[in-house]
């Protein structure tokens, strides 16, 4: 099949949010383009959401969201191509206010500089996590096939001595094992740092003569000893690392001369990210990270049934504020610091739920348009990205999306009930292999909780969408309005 051409779409979605001038910078998650505009009020926001390959428009933290679907990575070429390579990346993240407006500086009180910070701080956790969010899954699947494949009830179909299981293993491990790389490449494009520099010290972090040391002590000044911790699977220190070696950079080019910088910039400035991050901040991130996760199975595993339902009833409305993005790296924090999650567990009910309301749009509505969007989005929620069902149809009409919300609130209740646990990125019904402990493979209790949670999810969203959410005699209506973030631009 021919590549479709999304030309003539970048340049409708580019003249209509103000042209060419009235954008700061573009950059683009699983389904959405995010602009950082000017000034949002010249956007001609209905005209986009009408257009052909426009599912809805938003506005949250500071950003203009044009919400495209499964094709967002193809119309973001596209735009880019037309706007140049200069306007790709998160130049208009860090700030929420126009840097040209110096008279209002001084009247921003302590409340709002929190609420920008709060901002500034979700941006780029969004930034960093967005582009790893498919290769984390992907890894947590593939563990979860090959705990199947070891399995004694199916006669240990593979051996985890062979080697297919240690090349596939290698595979499904790769990118949790090497996440500070990964991490310290993304982070360093979010927050305008130099990647490669950046990802030199992730890879320090899990140099196997480092990992080797893990427990061991680096050294000690006084009564103050400094402990090598593993950083594999560990976020929040190359976020941190990613700002030292931008501020770095900018350090030594001040005093360093022209003609030596080629060299000894590199060199200046990894020696030290990497010295500051396994001496000082590394190890006390990761106490945090170690302590904020253990608090957080803690508070699941005390509620139970009380915060899966909560969850399990609120997580997708949290989906359409773009709140979310601030659950996902308490997630990866989990696997990363414990190897599962409970949250996650949980979470993966609401994606099966919204999949199921939708579904039963699809297969009751008479119309031609709605039934092939309602598929289309059924099979994408079902496969754990569940925006093109929210904003193509869901909220659309209303009494769907609450649908969802009841089936998954059900499903929620039941995993939080019974514990429900998972051990990978992954979700929803694609996600099945994540629920299987890959160091248990013979115990399946747990796949059993996911199961049950799912099937309830599924029939009860599904039912009660197609006899009580939507009617053929419905008329769409706009998506839900979003309130901007605190400290974002009206």
């Amino acid at each position: 099949m021919a590549k479709k051409d999304y030309s003539e779409l970048a340049d409708n979605i580019i003249s209509l949010v103000g042209g060419k001038e009235n954008i700061k910078s573009l950059i683009h998650c699983i389904t959405r383009l995010r602009f950082y505009l000017k000034d949002e009020s010249i956007a001609q926001t209905d005209e986009i959401r009408n257009l052909n390959g426009v599912i809805d428009v938003q506005k949250a933290s500071g950003q203009y969201q044009v919400v495209i679907g499964d094709q967002v990575t193809a119309v973001y070429d596209a735009v880019i191509a037309k706007l140049g390579a200069g306007f790709a990346g998160d130049d208009g993240a860090t700030t929420d206010t126009d840097t040209s407006d110096n008279e209002n500086k001084g009247k921003r009180n302590l409340w709002q500089l929190t609420k920008s910070g709060v901002n500034t701080f979700i941006g780029v956790l969004t930034g960093s996590m967005s582009p790893l969010i498919g290769p984390l899954a992907a890894s947590g699947i593939l563990k979860g096939i090959l705990a199947i494949l070891v399995m004694p009830q199916l006669g240990g179909l593979l051996s985890t001595k062979s080697t297919t299981y240690i090349l596939l293993n290698a595979i499904g491990d790769a990118t949790f094992f090497f996440l500070p790389v990964l991490v310290g490449y993304t982070a360093a494009l979010k927050l305008k740092a130099d990647p490669i520099l950046t990802a030199v010290v992730g890879a320090v972090l899990v140099h196997p003569t480092l990992v080797a040391l893990a427990g061991k002590s680096l050294g000690a000044i006084g009564s103050v000893n400094f402990p090598m911790v593993n950083y594999s699977y560990s976020i929040f220190p190359m976020i941190l690392a990613a700002w030292m070696v931008r501020e770095l950079n900018k350090w030594v080019k001040s005093w360093l001369p022209g003609y030596l910088q080629i060299i000894f910039t590199p060199l200046i400035v990894i020696a030290i990210a990497s010295i500051v991050t396994l001496y000082v901040t590394g190890p006390a991130i990761v106490n945090i990270s170690k302590g904020i996760a253990a608090f957080l199975q803690w508070l699941l595993l005390t509620s139970g049934w009380a915060s899966g339902l909560l969850i399990g009833g609120l997580y997708q409305v949290m989906v359409i504020f773009g709140l979310h993005w601030g659950i996902i790296p308490l997630v990866a924090n989990d696997l990363a610091t414990s190897g599962h999650s409970y949250l996650n567990a949980i979470i993966s009910s609401t994606m099966i739920s919204q999949g199921a309301a939708v579904l039963a749009v699809a297969i009751k509505t008479k119309k031609t348009d709605l039934k092939e969007l309602g598929f289309g989005a059924a099979i994408s929620a079902f496969c754990g990205v569940t925006e093109p069902a929210i904003y193509g149809v869901n909220l659309k009409y209303r009494r769907v999306f609450i649908s969802g919300l009841i089936g998954s609130a059900v499903g929620g209740f039941i995993t939080g009930l019974f514990h429900g646990n998972n051990f990978g990125f992954a979700g929803s019904w694609i996600g099945f292999a994540a629920f299987i402990d890959p160091n248990k493979p013979g115990d399946l209790t747990n796949f059993y909780i996911y199961l049950a949670a799912s099937i309830a999810s599924t029939v009860v969203a599904f039912v009660v969408a197609y006899v009580w959410g939507y009617k053929n005699s419905m008329k769409p209506g706009e998506a839900m309005k979003q309130p901007t973030l605190p400290g974002s631009k009206k």
